[in-house]
């Protein structure tokens, strides 16, 4: 397997053992836990019946759990905004990925995007937490969750357009080598490294915050996994969790 530059990738148990979470997002918010997992292997493409059939099920599921509630009167969807508020971000602006897609429930359902990109919606409606994909092959060395100081860069679009921001000071961030991969811990991915209909490797990362168990989130693993088989019955699907036991130790 390569990078998108023909540069020879590592395998996933590698990658995901490089992966981390710095210290400082830890002391922020001591209950925080990360669960990665890889899929090589996979098939993309536009959606179709299959990734249809798997949102669709969990646009029920997720409807049946709001019960007519709004999103931020569920509790771990609550837990986000307070963890938001925690690094200066304020919820009612920037929402964390799950609230903003359970808002987009009605009235017709979430947007279909592409195969990949629907299951990993799906999960993170039907299980309630944040859960974003992108494209590993587009990755400069592993993943890393720090605070920004602020002058890295991070691709998206403004008015249509190719542009480059930078996050705040202090901003919860997940980044690579070359610089930021999503902004404000689940809120918005970059471009460069987003899943596409070509996307054949791809890592997930599902955040969670108390009150969900690590059952719960391990859990939401195994729907994604199924999801991911289910589009792809040969893809090789890896994963790992870190948590505050594994964060490293200062000397």
């Amino acid at each position: 397997m390569t990078h998108q530059d023909g540069r020879p990738h590592p395998d996933a148990e590698a990658w995901l053992a490089a992966a981390s979470v710095d210290a400082a997002v830890f002391e922020l918010q001591p209950d925080y836990r990360a669960l990665l997992v890889t899929g090589d292997g996979l098939r993309g493409g536009p959606s179709d019946e299959v990734s249809e059939r798997v949102l669709t099920a969990a646009e029920a599921t997720a409807r049946r759990l709001l019960d007519g509630r709004r999103p931020e009167q569920l509790p771990h969807p609550a837990a986000w905004r307070e963890a938001y508020r925690a690094f200066g971000a304020k919820p009612q602006r920037t929402r964390p990925s799950v609230e903003a897609l359970l808002r987009r429930l009605e009235p017709g359902g979430l947007p279909r995007i592409d195969r990949i990109t629907d299951v990993y919606n799906a999960v993170s409606i039907a299980h309630l937490l944040p859960l974003g994909g992108e494209d590993r092959a587009a990755y400069a060395g592993p993943p890393r969750l720090v605070r920004a100081a602020g002058d890295e860069p991070f691709d998206t679009t403004a008015a249509g357009e190719p542009a480059v921001e930078h996050p705040e000071p202090g901003e919860v961030v997940w980044r690579d080598q070359l610089g930021v991969t999503c902004r404000r811990w689940n809120w918005r991915q970059g471009v460069r490294t987003r899943i596409t209909t070509d996307t054949s490797s791809a890592v997930f990362i599902l955040d969670a915050l108390d009150p969900l168990t690590d059952e719960e989130v391990q859990a939401a693993a195994d729907a994604l996994t199924d999801g991911l088989l289910a589009l792809s019955r040969d893809a090789v699907v890896h994963r790992r969790q870190i948590g505050a036991a594994d964060r490293p130790k200062r000397s």
